[in-house]
């Protein structure tokens, strides 16, 4: 007998088939709460927990129809279990993707196309939340502009979840035969439940940005709805009075959550339990013969958007995305643009519903489980066909390429004089396409320490049998010269080691961890292990660069940047100093302009008036790293400092393109292709200082 068709024992009883009309409301307020959230809203900062809400109504229903299942008919069909979950819920993906292909032809740059069709394709085969938590590590992705599919990242959750857990059921009647059926489903559910629980906990607090997306870390708020299902005929013992009690109070816990979570609270984690239990509550309190539903939740408003909340997921972001792209400053929606966009998304969100998503769940051709397969792979196969022509459409819309584009070559050696801003583009190296992907080969040589890490990472390149010795320190802003200084290497015979650490400075001063709101501890050891590393291995020259935003850590939280200044500009001199007080020469790099603003994408958008995109050097000069070297230049005198500001930005005025390349890949990083046309100005600094 196969899986599909194990037979089961019953459990004792399960829970009613009426139709629950606070569910659907429960659903209206948990898709209220995203879409205010992500319009902007500033009076729900933690409206994110409309998705844990989800998740628990999610649980609760899945094992309330596999349950009712095996009480009705001893066993439990996977086919048709399957086949519900595919007709139910694909069809409407599949348009919203051939529509996010088509929106991000018309009005996203040509420079995201190509990530966003990998969303696409990660989507349509429900992964899409692990490419989100490995971009969440990504240092060089943290400043990218949010994918039209972020939002999918939950749906990926629950299906994943719709997978596992009923071949869990399966396994466990077909490993214990006889006994008590609810016993044996809430021994499967503990057994997801609480590691998983213990797991987000831990990993929320030692990588927040990966705990946020991955199933593992989510799998217990599904799994309380569950454990609700298994155990809710126990409900009746609970009176009315207690009921009601039970559903107002799980309410508040969803809007304390919505209203006083925000950016800086540690989620998922054990805060998850407050929107988990109080979601959990609600379902409680409505169980049984319904007495204890909250009226306003089977208000008639509250069933309809409940009933197109699926769709309105799915609508929302998109469009979202696509409007700040169009409208948005700095990256953000005016709070009245928001709003509208979301209620603008009504529109297709009914649509959806009443033309693609009830038919298809309603269809008795489809209720066929194997006609309902053939369903599924069509609807995913048209979200892999829209992700391949948007990547064959990122190929193709490109500006021509020249190879042997000079770039900073052209500036010569007086760059002021030399220098022809360009107004508009005929060709340029690298294609936009490819320009947020040109940076240093280190990353994918797995060469360049993440935030998490304090292990130090070293990696060669030159001639790695030279006794002569270069290495580069510090942190992305230095791993951005290691195409032009392995050029150098190959050419002198030198061998270049890098010892390089994302957001954290080569300087003994203990920095604020922005992203985890806490003082950055990995990168304090890095610091240290790195220092001791070349004392006592000795290189010919360190070079030295970094960025300029570090904040120092104080008791309460950060300094501010001006605050930070003169601490971190002295902590770096010392580290310079103890290096050349153990006989190594030291040269820093200033760092280079910071645009403020995508360049690629900038370029994109304006490719017909470049002038755009230019911004002022002396702000761009402002936001980097390059008044910290500088002064930390003039604490140790026996540094040496090469400034190519002037080769970057050659007038008062930044431009984008200096002799037919790119100059940065994103708002402050260089690209690999310009970085190379600088060897020569490198090389002038570099040889007389390695002998």
């Amino acid at each position: 007998m196969t899986a599909a068709t194990t037979p089961v024992a019953a459990p004792a009883s399960t829970p009613t088939t009426r139709f629950r009309g606070d569910i659907q409301g429960l659903r209206a307020v948990a898709v209220g709460l995203v879409l205010l959230y992500h319009a902007g809203a500033p009076f729900l900062p933690g409206g994110f927990i409309g998705v844990d809400v989800f998740f628990v109504i999610s649980g609760f229903l899945i094992t309330g129809l596999i349950v009712r299942e095996v009480e009705r008919t001893g066993r439990l069909s996977l086919r048709r279990f399957y086949a519900r979950r595919a007709k139910r819920l694909l069809p409407a993906t599949a348009v919203v993707f051939v529509t996010v292909a088509a929106l991000s032809l018309l009005f996203l740059p040509v420079t995201r196309w190509r990530d966003i069709a990998g969303d696409i394709a990660a989507s349509a085969v429900y992964l899409v939340n692990w490419r989100l938590a490995d971009r969440s590590v990504d240092y060089l992705a943290a400043e990218s502009a949010a994918s039209p599919l972020q939002h999918f990242w939950s749906l990926a959750v629950e299906e994943q979840f719709y997978i596992v857990w009923p071949l869990l059921i399966v396994a466990l009647f077909w490993r214990w035969r006889g006994g008590n059926a609810s016993r044996r489903l809430l021994l499967g559910l503990l057994v997801i439940a609480v590691p998983s629980f213990l797991w987000s906990v831990h990993l929320t607090t030692a990588n927040p940005g990966a705990a946020y997306f991955v199933t593992t870390t989510r799998l217990w708020e599904m799994a309380v709805g569950a454990l609700l299902a298994v155990v809710v005929v126990h409900t009746d013992r609970l009176t009315r009075t207690a009921r009601t009690v039970l559903g107002w109070a799980g309410l508040a816990a969803i809007g304390y959550a919505a209203l006083t979570f925000d950016a800086a609270t540690t989620f998922p984690g054990a805060s998850a339990l407050v929107p988990t239990l109080g979601a959990a509550a609600v379902l409680l309190a409505g169980s049984g013969d319904g007495r204890g539903e909250l009226r306003p939740l089977t208000a008639a408003p509250m069933q309809h958007v409940g009933a197109w909340s699926y769709s309105l997921y799915l609508w929302h972001w998109p469009l979202i995305v696509v409007a700040t792209a169009v409208w948005g400053t700095d990256g953000t929606l005016p709070l009245t643009t928001g709003l509208l966009v979301v209620t603008a998304s009504l529109v297709p969100a009914w649509l959806t519903y009443r033309f693609v998503e009830r038919p298809f769940h309603r269809s008795p051709r489809f209720g066929v489980p194997w006609r309902a397969g053939v369903l599924g792979v069509v609807c995913v196969a048209v979200g892999l066909a829209s992700a391949g022509g948007l990547a064959v459409a990122a190929q193709r819309a490109t500006v021509p390429t020249d190879a042997q584009a000079p770039g900073a070559a052209v500036l010569g050696d007086d760059p002021a004089a030399a220098s022809e801003p360009v107004d508009e583009l005929t060709s340029i190296t690298p294609a936009l396409a490819d320009a947020p992907d040109d940076v240093s080969e280190m990353y994918a040589d797995g060469c360049h320490q993440d935030q998490l890490s304090a292990e130090v990472v070293s990696c060669v390149y030159g001639d790695a049998e030279s006794d002569t010795v270069v290495a580069l320190v510090g942190d992305s802003h230095a791993a951005h010269w290691q195409p032009a200084l392995e050029m150098l290497a190959d050419e002198h015979g030198w061998r270049l080691e890098t010892y390089t650490k994302s957001a954290c400075l080569f300087a003994g001063v203990v920095v604020w961890d922005m992203n985890r709101e806490t003082p950055y501890e990995s990168c304090a050891q890095w610091q240290e292990d790195v220092l001791d590393q070349l004392v006592e291995q000795r290189p010919e020259l360190v070079v030295a660069s970094s960025s300029g935003t570090y904040r120092v850590a104080g008791d309460g939280g950060p300094l501010t940047r001006e605050e930070s200044f003169e601490p971190v500009s002295e902590a770096m001199a010392e580290r310079w100093g103890a290096l050349e007080d153990a006989g190594i020469d030291v040269l820093t790099i200033a760092d280079t302009p910071w645009w403020g603003t995508d360049v690629p994408e900038c370029v994109a958008a304006h490719q017909d008036d470049l002038g755009a995109c230019a911004v002022s050097r002396e702000d761009a000069v402002a936001r980097s790293g390059s008044p910290l070297h500088h002064a930390a230049a003039e604490m140790t005198p026996d540094a040496a400092i090469v400034d190519l500001t002037e080769y970057v930005c050659p007038g008062e005025t930044c431009v984008p393109v200096v002799g037919g390349v790119l100059t940065h890949s994103d708002s402050h990083h260089l690209t690999a292709t310009y970085v190379r046309s600088l060897a020569p100005r490198l090389e002038e600094a570099l040889t007389p200082l390695v002998r």
